[in-house]
């Protein structure tokens, strides 16, 4: 039986490529999403009452890895990228239907020239990734407070993330624009988002991300970012 899925809308958001993306939500809370929706679904009726939740679970699509496949055990980040581990005790994004969930605090809804935009925080998903569904978070139900988190039980440990002169001076002439961006770029460096493999590794490496229309190159120098540059592309 095969089943057709249509999105309900697209969700904008800081991440511009894959790599550097918070591999939970919640991680980087100053990284905003807007979803707007398709024509379909553009009918403030559809998010009536959503303001109640401070939560709201995101069903979306992987787009951007679909076509790659999938395997039946992958190398999760957590066990160092070494080990195996079946993909369905896992929350890798090479999936067999590439459906993705997450859940991301609410915080306003918009109707403006007659576009239907709710925005959320804690995002940890690709700018253009197309939305399947929303679904209110219920803490009675959803929070279980005694379960076993297998390898991911705990939070990771976080790195300190430092600014130099020239980084700190091109994020003064940015504020304006991008208000989060400091706090932003300190939540998702301090996650350490380098390969599972080069987490150990002591070179002098020169690092790059993409933040909205920002390239951001950083290093590590005795365990700590260090942010050098922050330039447009």
């Amino acid at each position: 039986m095969s089943i057709n899925i249509h999105p309900i809308g697209n969700i904008q958001t800081p991440y511009k490529e894959k790599f550097a993306i918070p591999r939970q939500p919640g991680l980087a809370k100053s990284a905003i999403g807007e979803i707007t929706f398709s024509k379909e679904f553009n009918d403030p009726n559809y998010l009536r009452g959503i303001e109640q939740f401070s939560h709201v679970w995101l069903l979306f699509h992987f787009h951007q890895t679909a076509e790659k496949g999938h395997s039946p055990l992958v190398r999760p980040p957590r066990l160092g990228g070494n080990q195996k581990q079946g993909v369905f005790a896992t929350r890798s994004t090479f999936r067999p239907n590439s459906i993705g969930m997450s859940v991301v605090e609410f915080a306003e809804v918009s109707y403006k020239n007659k576009q239907l935009v709710l925005a959320v925080q804690g995002v940890d998903l690709l700018d253009g990734t197309p939305i399947l569904d929303i679904k209110p978070y219920v803490p009675y139900a959803d929070s279980q407070p005694q379960a076993l988190g297998g390898i991911a039980q705990h939070e990771p440990e976080l790195m300190t993330v430092i600014f130099s002169k020239q980084a700190r001076e091109q994020l003064d002439q940015l504020t304006s624009r991008y208000p989060r961006l400091k706090s932003l770029i300190s939540e998702v460096l301090s996650q350490d988002p380098r390969p599972a493999y080069h987490q150990n590794s002591h070179s002098d490496k020169s690092y790059g991300m993409t933040l909205y229309d920002l390239n951001i190159q950083w290093r590590v120098i005795n365990q700590q970012n260090v942010v050098d540059t922050i330039q447009k592309i």
